[in-house]
């Protein structure tokens, strides 16, 4: 259903409110650069520190904007079943082609807890969910035999996963216990290339918020086979991948889209912080390498 370079969105704040002008051009630019798909709402997108309204409307500007050029995933991920129903409900009604569902944080469910909580949502939501692991984030790690449970259970609902686990012996995991139709989406930008050379068909992105076309091009060599070209444009973005980790996300891919357009600024919410010198500096430098300034 998903596959290509789907960047995750960050969310553009000025003076602490949603900067939906900045975001409207942020949406158009991804899609004129070549995104497969859009993700807001996700971590990259500070969820978290969003207000039901605010999240909601930054979904349903996202597929205002987009205007069915490209599919939009919905983050609707909670550590509360019942308010990630409220964002399913929500982007089902605006119009979203699926929810990227975040296992819950902080509450730390066992592997009977997250077949509850996907369940219940597969159960009382009509619409296509996609599965996002990230235990460095969470905690709780969806593991391969879960994932593979709940796509045998319910194969027209979990459509794909969203994979930041950094064990890529998953994706063969997931692919040998799958029969339905199933997008594995790369969560990790730096491991995207091997992703894929293991049965992955693209990747949900923080790098391509600043490089989309690149990200674009490099997705597309993936999926033609042509390893030489996909290696020589990983080589290219491969210090920028890095770079957006140099400090908490996404303080360093804000403030790279702030050296690469001047009409979105380089502002968070707290608890996170501008990003410090050192990751400026490496931002900096991976901008040059990857020929973005």
């Amino acid at each position: 259903m998903f596959s290509g370079s789907i960047p995750a969105l960050v969310t553009p704040f000025r003076d602490g409110a949603l900067d939906e002008s900045a975001f409207r051009r942020l949406v158009d630019w991804q899609i004129e650069s070549g995104s497969s798909a859009l993700v807001p709402c996700g971590t990259t997108g500070e969820n978290s520190t969003l207000s039901n309204a605010e999240h909601h409307r930054v979904i349903e500007v996202c597929i205002e904007q987009a205007a069915g050029r490209v599919p939009i995933i919905a983050g609707c991920g909670s550590n509360d079943t019942m308010n990630a129903l409220l964002h399913m409900n929500f982007s089902k009604k605006c119009g979203a082609s699926a929810a990227l569902v975040v296992a819950p944080y902080y509450n730390k469910p066992s592997q009977e807890g997250l077949l509850a909580h996907f369940s219940y949502l597969a159960e009382h939501a009509d619409l296509p969910i996609v599965l996002y692991n990230v235990p460095g984030r969470t905690v709780s790690d969806l593991q391969p035999e879960t994932v593979c449970e709940l796509v045998r259970r319910y194969p027209q609902t979990f459509v794909g996963i969203k994979d930041a686990s950094g064990d890529l012996s998953r994706v063969t995991d997931h692919r040998m216990g799958i029969d339905a139709k199933f997008a594995q989406l790369c969560g990790d930008d730096e491991l995207a290339l091997p992703f894929n050379a293991a049965g992955g068909v693209g990747c949900i992105s923080v790098t391509a918020n600043v490089a989309p076309a690149l990200c674009a091009e490099f997705q597309a060599a993936c999926a033609a086979n042509d390893l030489e070209l996909a290696r020589k444009l990983n080589d290219k973005l491969y210090p920028l991948h890095y770079a957006m980790f140099e400090d908490s996300s996404p303080g360093p891919c804000k403030y790279a889209l702030a050296q690469v357009h001047d009409w979105i600024e380089n502002e968070l919410r707290l608890p996170l912080v501008p990003c410090n010198d050192s990751a400026r500096a490496a931002v900096d430098k991976a901008l040059v390498h990857a020929g973005l300034v």
